[in-house]
């Protein structure tokens, strides 16, 4: 009985974490039922080499094989419904009006930085919405953290301002099609058919649509079958 009291007040003195509830109000005007919610489609790449189409080697080339292991997971509609409803964009201007709303408040905190005025720093934009009464933040780092890639690095590829006059029209449709001009989906390999639908259903949900893809998703489609990484 001694030992069953001792280790019964040992608990009770535990301190425990518990996270800050906070109520945020809704930042859509639409209700979370009307919320259209595409679900995440796993890809069974053991049944597609077996039946003789190996596109693993594609997608670990570009380092993707971790966010296909992530599909594979289930799909919380409700918490989802609940992010978005709720969800608003924390930028630099944002941080800028939090920090005006303080300084008005207390003229003494100008010039302090935001870790002196009692805030966050401010690392980036960030989603920030409430999910059953709980703070939910997703930004860059989150993203990459749970892709298991580092966020370091910057971006250099080419921008795209106009496809019907861009370079890059005649070099994807070579690698797509096999000629520089476009040709009907029906006459593309089977092979580039499902690194196509693969693209559209699980790196770039399109919700349907036409099968032909826009320049910039040719431009991602001509580097995965090159084997080489976009920049």
């Amino acid at each position: 009985m001694e030992s069953s009291s001792s280790a019964l007040g040992s608990s009770s003195n535990m301190e425990i974490d518990t996270p800050t509830y906070e109520i945020k109000g809704r930042t859509m005007s639409i209700e979370e039922w009307e919320l259209i919610i595409q679900g995440e489609n796993p890809v069974d790449f053991a049944s597609l080499t077996h039946h003789g189409c190996d596109l693993v080697r594609f997608y670990k080339k570009q380092k993707l094989m971790g966010y296909f292991s992530l599909l594979n997971g289930p799909t919380y509609e409700v918490l989802v419904r609940q992010f978005w409803v709720r969800a608003s964009i924390f930028d630099i201007d944002a941080a800028r009006q939090e920090e005006a709303q303080l300084i008005l408040v207390d003229p003494t905190l100008k010039g302090k930085t935001r870790e002196e005025m009692g805030l966050l720093s401010f690392t980036g934009t960030e989603i920030r919405s409430n999910v059953m009464g709980i703070p939910v933040t997703i930004n860059e780092h989150i993203i990459a953290q749970a892709m298991g890639r580092d966020t370091s690095g910057k971006y250099f590829g080419e921008e795209i301002p106009n496809p019907r006059t861009s370079p890059w029209k005649e070099i994807v449709n070579n690698t797509i099609y096999g000629s520089k001009d476009v040709k009907p989906y029906s006459t593309l390999s089977i092979e580039k058919k499902l690194l196509l639908k693969i693209q559209n259903e699980n790196i770039f949900p399109k919700g349907g649509g036409s099968d032909q893809p826009s320049l910039g998703h040719k431009v991602f489609l001509h580097h995965t079958p090159s084997l080489k990484r976009p920049r």
